[in-house]
């Protein structure tokens, strides 16, 4: 069978598993909709924080742009995995405990403001609609190679997969087919991984090989015959200080991801949110230290296969015709010898590669059977889903329970909740497909303001809210807006205003990092220069860190 029909196979097979999943978990009351009535078992859990954190941008681009970067590329390796376990080792445990449904309702308890709680929705909504809308665009990019149909009818069923299994099962039925999605992504990733590895150096074993093998220096002496730098060069796209400053704030940002810290309300106690902690970190591990592999493999396989090769033979081969035609592989005779040539210089390159597709590809470079192929589309789209599923319950809760309910209908109904919940779903649904299908310019670019946003504003003030009971309102609401005002500020003029890096040469992707320690001090000084919090916040501070299993609750606390 052809790859498409193998695709159209895998797809079909995974997507009825997705809707049946949704259609037995749907429920009828807020605890369910909003966290899964908290009875997920920790095992159970990891797998879907895993599914939830491992996106389209880990699946699909992360191996590309180590593949592209090199050393350098390791900023997302260190990044995002080490912001996970700052997260699992520092804040989940607390705030499990707290016992609140969302990152916004724990900022407005916490610091007793709604104004708070309104700047964390902000930013909530923001960080969310920016990845949710990549994820789409992935599905969509996923189905217009693979499926050969048109990236916008892609998009299309994508959303109604999604908006299924979301509006139906809320939490719960987002948790269980993430379970799924997770099974499906990993083995995805794995078996290509494992045959390019037996293929190219005789060990199955991907991390193996990569490490033990000539893999490296063959690529090493590739590159340079090539003009290029070595491939494991460090610092050869970027300063040390930048270095230090992106994976800082990919940390930081990670452990301030809403979509990602909600995982944790679904687990019954704080006993099974460090089991869960645990067990997603490993099942993380597995793709993350096989991602390096997989980046040199694909690296060395395309040079191979495209530089210095007759250009009309090369687009005898079947992935290449379909690649062109997405528009994210371009090959042109420049100077009209017949062959292709990659080169460092952009202008003199016959060959001009999206970062996103070498996953993607890479099955198919390698010669590996139709059915390889067709099972990494389904393993992207389980990632892009998986996520994306995630980020829109973010956002319907951000809305229904932190806006609505919080602060405009205490008195509303759970029927109601959970209806201005799926209505909501539905609502960032239809937004996310329209960026899928009409991407502004700058939805690429705003990968970093998501990171930036989130470090400059969650990480710090749920850090200090769970470790310094003397930090207060005033202090969050304005380390909040220094930190986000900032970062904005710095990311917009370099991305959109023609600014150049004036902070020491710090990057937009790294700026917060900066944005993050200016958060940290503008709230730890103001809270210091204003009155404390008042007696049983400060109590439930000191509570929060006590060992207990019994869940904490705020009690006739007025709020502003």
């Amino acid at each position: 069978m052809t790859v498409e029909v193998w695709t159209i196979l895998f797809v079909g097979i995974t997507f009825m598993i997705y809707l049946y999943i949704g259609w037995r978990s749907r429920v009828k009351d807020t605890k369910g909709f909003f966290v899964a009535d908290q009875g997920v078992p920790a095992i159970a859990n990891g797998a879907a924080t895993a599914a939830d954190w491992m996106s389209a941008a880990s699946f699909i681009s992360m191996a590309g742009l180590i593949s592209f970067l090199g050393y350098d590329g390791s900023i997302y390796l260190m990044g995002w995995t080490g912001g996970y376990v700052l997260l699992a080792l520092l804040l989940a445990p607390y705030l499990r405990k707290f016992g609140k449904y969302t990152v916004p309702d724990f900022v407005g308890d916490r610091y007793y403001s709604n104004w708070a709680r309104l700047v964390a929705v902000v930013a909530a909504l923001f960080v969310s609609l920016t990845y949710v809308a990549g994820q789409m665009r992935g599905v969509g990019i996923v189905f217009s190679r693979f499926l050969q149909v048109d990236v916008n009818t892609g998009v299309v069923i994508g959303m109604v997969i999604v908006a299924f299994f979301a509006i139906l099962g809320g939490m719960k039925g987002i948790t269980w087919t993430q379970v799924a999605q997770y099974s499906i992504l990993i083995v995805a990733y794995l078996i290509p991984a494992v045959a390019i590895a037996y293929q190219l150096t005789g060990n199955p074993v991907p991390q193996i090989a990569f490490t033990f093998s000539d893999i490296v220096d063959k690529l090493n002496a590739v590159q340079l015959d090539l003009g290029f730098q070595e491939y494991t060069q460090p610092f050869a796209n970027k300063s040390m200080l930048d270095i230090l400053m992106i994976t800082v704030a990919l940390m930081v940002g990670t452990a301030g991801l809403p979509h990602v810290i909600v995982r944790f309300y679904t687990v019954p106690n704080v006993r099974a949110a460090r089991y869960s902690a645990g067990w997603a970190l490993l099942f993380i591990a597995i793709l993350y230290t096989t991602a390096p592999a997989v980046a040199s493999f694909a690296r060395y396989n395309l040079i191979d296969t495209l530089h210095d090769q007759k250009i009309e033979e090369v687009r005898q081969l079947d992935w290449v015709t379909k690649w062109e035609n997405t528009g994210l592989l371009t090959l042109e005779d420049k100077n009209s010898d017949g062959t292709i040539s990659l080169t460092p210089d952009e202008e003199t390159s016959e060959i001009t590669i999206d970062r996103d597709i070498i996953v993607l590809s890479t099955p198919e470079v390698a010669k590996l059977a139709p059915w390889v192929v067709a099972l990494v589309a389904a393993g992207g789209l389980a990632a892009a889903l998986s996520t994306a599923s995630g980020l829109l319950l973010v956002i319907s809760s951000s809305i229904a329970h932190d806006v609505y309910y919080r602060m405009i209908n205490p008195d509303a109904s759970e029927a109601k909740r959970v209806f201005v919940g799926r209505l909501m779903v539905g609502f960032a649904i239809a937004i996310a497909g329209y960026f899928g299908i009409n991407p502004p310019g700058f939805v690429a670019q705003v990968v970093a303001f998501a990171f930036g946003l989130a470090a400059a504003s969650f990480f710090p003030v749920i850090l200090l809210g769970i470790f310094d009971k003397r930090t207060n309102r005033e202090g969050a609401i304005s380390g909040m807006l220094v930190g986000l005002l900032f970062t904005t500020f710095y990311i917009v003029g370099i991305k959109f205003g023609g600014m150049e890096p004036w902070l020491w040469g710090i990057s937009a992707e790294g700026i917060g990092t900066i944005g993050m320690l200016l958060n940290l001090v503008v709230t730890l000084v103001v809270s210091r220069l204003t009155p404390p919090p008042p007696p049983e916040i400060q109590a439930l501070v000191e509570n929060l860190r006590t060992p207990s299993e019994a869940p904490l609750a705020l009690t006739d606390i007025e709020e502003e």
